[in-house]
């Protein structure tokens, strides 16, 4: 049975794909998740955040020193070879890439392009074969206009797409006016690939403290629905790979986001709530599906049920709205 696929122009022995999660910062993990079959795993998020605040401590410990006496500045390195200093991150990466035979992605987290292009490059040099940009932004700003937050994120993509060589994919939430229309802007960014879609965590409240709490809810296979949809409609109209994330559980899950369109399928709820040997019950499943319809590789289904095989999906998709309401009033 053949699972191969491409990504991002790189060759995977498997569709679905580890995505970050705290399980993938160990290397043992990382090696029993190819073992069990994973096309390739994306690292843990380094943070904008992290990398502002490690570059204000070296900052601060310069300039305390040059308050001091004349000799302290020979006691730190430059502040350009100093900066951004994510050692343990880049050298996760390293090991990982040294370890494992299956791609190795970067993860990147944040929302501005201050901060990114340096440590891109050191990603780069650190070996990792792609990157991936987890745009998370909540424009809470009620003048921030949809074109003005349009515009950060392509800003984003094309500083670091234009300071690596290395492919880049985004991932982004579905809260545009015109996803389609912005898929293609982040293509012509420099945008390799596409992630949909991004899951933004949504505080909660605690009523008995009166504090807001963070609330991270691992992802339930109902949540597929809106990237199935987009994957669907993308497949095919754009040049960039598609990588189907949120709501994977079980195998029937990945052969659905390949019927509608995706490279790549990629899961991180379900291997935290089963382990990582959960991946060979999702990669042995696929192949079980295929071999029992007697196809031989995944390019006898991708994109079997996506948009571009349907006529007037635009009202293909009025029908089914129509008939799901139907349906429950007749309940």
């Amino acid at each position: 049975m053949d699972l191969t696929t491409s990504y991002l122009g790189i060759g995977l022995p498997s569709p679905i794909v580890a995505s970050a999660s705290p399980l993938n910062r160990d290397i043992d993990n990382l090696k029993r998740l190819e073992e069990c079959g994973a096309g390739a795993v994306v690292l843990p998020s380094v943070f904008e955040e992290q990398i502002e605040h490690e570059q204000e401590i070296i900052d601060a410990l310069i300039d305390r020193g040059a308050e001091s006496f004349g000799e302290a500045l020979s006691y730190f390195p430059s502040q350009t070879a100093f900066a951004f200093d994510t050692s343990a991150h880049l050298a996760l990466i390293e090991e990982a890439t040294q370890a494992l035979s299956v791609p190795v992605i970067a993860s990147l987290n944040g929302v501005t392009d201050s901060g990114w292009v340096d440590y891109a490059r050191d990603i780069e040099e650190a070996g990792a074969k792609a990157i991936e940009l987890n745009v998370f932004f909540v424009p809470s700003d009620l003048a921030l206009s949809g074109r003005d937050v349009e515009a950060r994120y392509v800003d984003v993509v094309q500083s670091v797409s234009s300071a690596v060589d290395i492919p880049v994919a985004v991932k982004i939430g579905p809260y545009f006016s015109s996803p389609g229309h912005m898929a293609g802007e982040l293509v012509k960014a420099g945008a390799k690939g596409l992630v949909l879609f991004n899951r933004f965590y949504e505080p909660d409240i605690d009523p008995a403290t009166l504090t807001v709490t963070p609330s991270i809810e691992l992802s339930s296979g109902y949540e597929m629905r809106l990237p199935l949809l987009w994957i669907g409609v993308l497949s095919g109209q754009t040049k960039a790979s598609l990588a189907a994330t949120t709501g994977v559980e079980s195998a029937e899950d990945v052969i659905k986001y390949l019927l509608a369109g995706a490279d790549v399928v990629m899961t991180t709820s379900a291997l935290l709530r089963h382990g990582v040997d959960h991946m060979r019950t999702l990669v042995d499943g696929l192949g079980d599906w295929l071999v029992s319809r007697d196809l031989s590789s995944l390019a006898d289904i991708r994109g079997r049920m996506s948009h571009r095989n349907i006529a007037n999906p635009e009202a293909y998709e009025r029908a089914n709205y129509i008939r799901v309401l139907q349906d429950f009033a007749g309940r």
